[in-house]
């Protein structure tokens, strides 16, 4: 990675390739920062109606899920001014039950804002960025699964549990 030395540095992987953690890591370590929080998530191994997840497959919008981390990056800086660096790898194609699917690390100079920043950026990512996972099953089986964070389904729901007279895009 060649990035900037000095300033803050905003990185975003989409990968195929299996995620390093510390490559991740090592991407947010500054001299100024006693604090790097990392969070991993990994595909767990699950049940849907009696068939057992054997891996996820991810796909994203790339253009937009680079503008997406962009503005998700400011947000965090916005909030927490002492945050250095931030870092977010994540996985697209298969990833097998056990298997990283998004590595982040972000550094400050104190812990407490790392660590909420690193909470409020993988909410956020789940949210705002666009990428897609489908469940593979034992059955060969696959399905696209909604993500109940992001933030055209939360709209789309809320539409929906909202009283026709209630709800300004219910149309009568």
């Amino acid at each position: 990675l060649a990035e900037k030395q000095n300033g803050p540095r905003d990185i975003f992987k989409l990968s195929c390739d299996w995620l390093s953690v510390q490559e991740v890591v090592d991407a947010v370590s500054s001299p100024s920062c006693g604090a790097i929080s990392v969070f991993i998530g990994t595909t767990r191994e699950d049940e849907a109606d009696g068939k057992k997840v054997v891996g996820l497959e991810y796909e994203a919008y790339e253009p937009m899920a680079q503008s997406e981390f962009t503005k998700l990056c400011a947000d965090i800086r916005a909030r927490w001014p002492s945050v250095t660096h931030i870092c977010v790898y994540h996985r697209l194609g298969w990833v097998k039950v056990g298997e990283a699917s998004v590595v982040m690390a972000i550094s400050s100079p104190h812990r407490h804002d790392s660590q909420q920043a690193i909470q409020n950026c993988i909410s956020q990512l789940k949210a705002n960025v666009p990428i897609w996972k489908k469940e593979v099953y034992n059955t060969q089986e696959a399905s696209w699964k909604e993500n109940a964070e992001c933030s055209w389904s939360i709209q789309k729901k809320t539409a929906a549990d909202t009283p026709p007279e209630e709800n300004p895009n219910e149309k009568t």
